[in-house]
């Protein structure tokens, strides 16, 4: 069984926040209550932790009965000596408020919240520092759950719409493809069909022409394939060219400005499509993970080295790499290369091939 539904978003971190109880536990154990209070406390405390927990399962009116069972105990607690600690269920119950519709976080049911903890603790003759974690810091920790929570539903949805956009350049890649392929072949063929029938029949009554016939047959079956190997150069060509200018896109629709400086190169197929593939997840990672608001690309050769060099100006940091990082460092260690990563300022990746090449 779980404690938490399986979400990457959210960590270990509810189990921190679990801290903020341990205050309450250690003043039941100084205090050392009667049996029979004691073990009142306790069961109000496992049933928090229950209400806690499954409060990460559920939405809506569920949730709402979560919330409800929280503010109980805090409720019940500010009738005991114990006033002051059981004021901090309510932060956990403000906290899971912006969850309540997971669409539209709102401020407005937190307010409204908040007045009716402020209300009981007026009606009953709480003290000050009970409105202090009761209404103030709850205020405070629901109001960045409220932020975090529309941060979230944001990048569902760009999550969605990156999905589906990467649905249809795949469904307009095969299309183009077929086209490409249609009009380089379909006619080919067709005449080679015709040809070849046609040399069939004149077998017998004019070899003569019949050889001339697959000869014809031959040219146009060479011409065929000259023209798919153009076709499939063409392919090639389009790759680092096409991830510059896809990243361009791709950042300008989010507000990171890309600078690039790339020396003309005439690279092999393999390399080019290794650098491609490395753009293209590093781009990928600048705009999921770095929080950048600048990118600068680098390309260009260095003693028979090909150098790309991918710097931004987001948070940086040397956490454990990923399975595109290290999708990365594989491909090029495949072509002889070398992927090192410098998380100090921001991030910057530099990538090595070597090439007896020379610029075009």
């Amino acid at each position: 069984m779980r404690l938490l539904p399986p979400n990457a978003e959210l960590g270990w971190t509810p189990y921190a926040w679990l801290l903020y109880t341990v205050p309450f536990l250690v003043a039941l154990y100084k205090s050392s209550p009667p049996p029979v209070e004691l073990a009142g406390y306790l069961g109000a405390y496992v049933i928090f932790l229950i209400l806690y927990f499954g409060g990460y399962w559920v939405h809506g009116f569920r949730l709402i009965l979560v919330i409800s069972g929280m503010s109980l105990i805090g409720a019940a607690l500010s009738f005991t000596p114990f006033r002051y600690y059981g004021a901090s269920f309510f932060i956990y119950a403000a906290a899971m408020i912006p969850f309540i519709d997971r669409e539209r976080p709102r401020l407005t049911s937190l307010g409204i919240y908040l007045v009716l903890v402020a209300s009981f603790g007026l009606a009953s003759g709480q003290k000050a520092w009970f409105f202090v974690p009761a209404v103030f810091i709850a205020g405070v920790i629901g109001g960045l759950n409220t932020h975090w929570a529309q941060v979230f539903v944001s990048n569902a949805r760009l999550r969605m719409a990156q999905g589906e956009v990467e649905r249809l350049a795949k469904i307009a890649e095969r299309e183009r493809i077929a086209r490409d392929l249609h009009d380089v072949l379909g006619h080919t063929l067709s005449v080679i069909a015709l040809k070849s029938e046609l040399a069939s029949k004149l077998m017998e009554r004019d070899p003569a022409r019949a050889a001339k016939e697959i000869r014809e047959v031959n040219e146009v079956a060479r011409d065929a394939l000259a023209q798919v190997r153009s076709a499939v150069t063409g392919y090639r060509a389009l790759g680092l060219s096409a991830e510059f200018e896809a990243m361009r896109k791709a950042f300008d629709t989010n507000g990171v400005t890309l600078s690039v400086e790339a020396e003309p190169l005439s690279l092999p197929p393999a390399h080019e499509n290794a650098l491609a593939l490395v753009l293209r997840e590093a781009s990928t990672n600048v705009l999921r993970h770095a929080n950048a608001r600048t990118c600068r690309v680098r390309l260009a050769t260095r003693n028979n080295v090909a150098l790309l060099e991918i710097v931004d100006d987001g948070i940086g940091g040397n956490s454990v790499e990923g399975n595109g990082l290290t999708g990365m460092r594989e491909r090029v260690a495949a072509l002889g290369g070398r992927l090192v990563r410098d998380g100090r300022s921001g991030t910057r990746l530099e990538i090595t091939l070597p090439l007896a090449l020379e610029p075009a």
